[in-house]
């Protein structure tokens, strides 16, 4: 979160991180490029402007699926968090990459005939056309860069940008296709063919197990039926205080309705929507730092007992009624407006008054 804007809101982690990504892609290249010259020499050798479009080509594939695996591993295990907070800079460099390797592929093979290069490319080929492949890929992850930035998620409001960034698969789509009719339909070498299918396949799997995990949290019946009180609200039983990890959240899904979180801090219970409101983030894989929910993906903040950001920031989420009799939780289903204040729910006090 920041008061003004900025172009890149850079602070000291996102610097390291930026500075290991570009490290990463400078000794992913240098490697490349000096095994390849090892590799094709003699009379197998090829041009430096050939081996050059291979490794940024390569080098972009293998960090779309570093991107596309950190969602799902950051799903299956909180120690890959980290990694989300800065996933919009590993994008843009992808894209950067990518955007290099058109430039290099596209200068060596069609900026030496009398056709503007762009216009030699466009030109229908005889075969499957794999540059358009490439190029569709390369216009979304554009398209996606040039819209990172938080200036675009408002804007375009926190739904639409979601998916308008969704089309990243497309993109990987795309690329997969833009690869087995394009370089390996003349490469020989099992090699290609069988890393890109790994990866492939490894990705799919990951998002299936998320997937499947995340059904399986969602059916999980609720310790019991609503519980119908005075003003006929249906309170909702969803655990044990003791489940609930001090400045941490249980997630609960009610049928038909979005997530809730269920934190608990200083000795009282808050429940507030599991959506953040900047990327709908998931609020309730976050904690509670400084008073505040802090929301993994980047950092958003909400105060507990009214889902107000603190001053000067100004989004709000809903907040959820919340009791704690004897030591089970049961919130209201019926979220609230977003900013509307709740007193948390003491834990001793409902304590002592259901004994």
């Amino acid at each position: 979160m920041s008061v003004k804007y900025a172009p890149v809101k850079w602070n000291r982690n996102k610097k390291v991180y930026d500075l290991f990504v570009a490290g990463g892609i400078v000794a992913y290249l240098a490697v490349f490029l000096a095994v390849g010259s090892a590799v094709w020499a003699g009379e197998h050798a090829i041009s430096f402007p050939i081996l050059l479009a291979r490794a940024l080509g390569t080098c972009a594939l293998v960090m779309l699926h570093i991107a596309l695996a950190i969602g799902p591993l950051a799903r299956l295990d909180r120690r890959f968090l980290p990694l989300v907070y800065n996933r919009r800079h590993l994008g843009v460099a992808t894209f950067l990459v990518g955007f290099a390797h058109a430039v290099v592929g596209v200068g060596y093979y069609h900026g030496f005939g009398l056709l503007n290069p762009l216009v030699s490319l466009l030109t229908p080929p005889d075969r499957v056309p794999f540059e358009w492949f490439g190029l569709g890929a390369l216009a979304i992850l554009f398209v996606m860069a040039a819209t990172s930035h938080d200036f675009w998620q408002k804007t375009l409001g926190g739904s639409a940008w979601k998916w308008l960034h969704i089309s990243v698969y497309p993109a990987y789509a795309l690329l997969v296709a833009h690869v087995l009719f394009g370089a390996l339909r003349s490469e020989t070498n099992l090699l290609y063919p069988v890393v890109l299918g790994v990866g492939f396949v490894a990705l799919t799997g990951l998002h299936l197990a998320t997937g499947l995990r995340e059904r399986r949290r969602d059916e999980a019946p609720l310790p019991s039926q609503p519980v119908r009180v005075a003003l006929e609200v249906a309170w909702v039983d969803v655990g044990s205080v003791d489940e609930i990890p001090e400045n941490r959240a249980k997630v609960v899904a009610l049928p038909g309705r979005e997530r809730v979180a269920v934190f608990r801090h200083a000795n009282g219970i808050s429940a507030v929507t599991n959506v953040c409101a900047h990327q709908r983030g998931p609020l309730g894989e976050g904690k509670i730092v400084d008073g505040c929910i802090t929301c993994p993906w980047h950092g958003w903040e909400y105060r507990p007992e009214d889902g107000c950001s603190p001053p000067p920031f100004q989004e709000k989420i809903a907040t959820h009624r919340v009791k704690v009799v004897g030591r089970r939780v049961l919130i209201d289903p019926d979220p609230l407006p977003p900013g509307t204040p709740v007193e948390p729910a003491k834990i001793e006090e409902e304590c002592h008054a259901a004994t």
